[in-house]
């Protein structure tokens, strides 16, 4: 018994204990208050498309990111710009290639802890081509769940989006900002 109780008292004085035993929680992300966003140049000037579609499982825990894991597959389909004709040109072949390669997918394979919250290491999966996309976010627990927010920067020639005319960037930047709010739920 006198194991059980050093036991107990060090982790009195350490703290960590009560944080060390709760396992990460699974949680969905989706419905309207979840956003998947990502921001380019076009002509010089910035624009801003979202996702309507996707699912993401994340499971998370501040105290154990070890055990932690983000999965997230995109319908590319759903890209929303407010511009059907910038749409209807990200979905075709030379861009996006919806009809070849409907979905993305991100998945993580570590995490770790930053001044400002975490960076996930991971790699996305877009047009067939895989690249490592680190991802900065944070985690704020709510009543019901979660709240992740973050931001990652991909080049889009890295991943084959740009053929024909749009593989040049005088009208279309390279670089590509993604941004994401979402609200998360326990799975039961």
């Amino acid at each position: 018994m006198k194991s059980f109780f050093t036991w107990i008292a060090a982790c009195v004085a350490a703290a960590p204990c009560a944080a060390a035993a709760a396992a990460p929680v699974a949680y969905t992300a989706g419905g309207p208050q979840s956003h998947l966003t990502f921001t380019g140049v076009q002509a010089g000037a910035p624009f801003t498309a979202e996702f309507r579609k996707f699912t993401a499982s994340i499971t998370f825990a501040p105290e154990q990111i070890a055990k932690s894991r983000f999965d997230v597959s995109i319908d590319m389909n759903s890209v929303d710009s407010k511009d059907k004709d910038r749409d209807d040109t990200m979905r075709g072949s030379d861009l996006f290639a919806v009809a070849q390669w409907p979905t993305a997918h991100y998945v993580t394979r570590g995490f770790s802890k930053t001044a400002g919250g975490f960076q996930a290491a991971g790699s996305l999966t877009l047009r067939g081509i895989t690249r490592d996309v680190p991802i900065a976010f944070k985690f704020t627990p709510t009543a019901g769940g979660a709240i992740l927010t973050g931001t990652a920067e991909v080049k889009r020639l890295d991943f084959g989006v740009g053929q024909g005319d749009w593989k040049s960037t005088e009208w279309v930047g390279n670089d590509v900002k993604i941004g994401f709010s979402l609200v998360l739920t326990p799975k039961r």
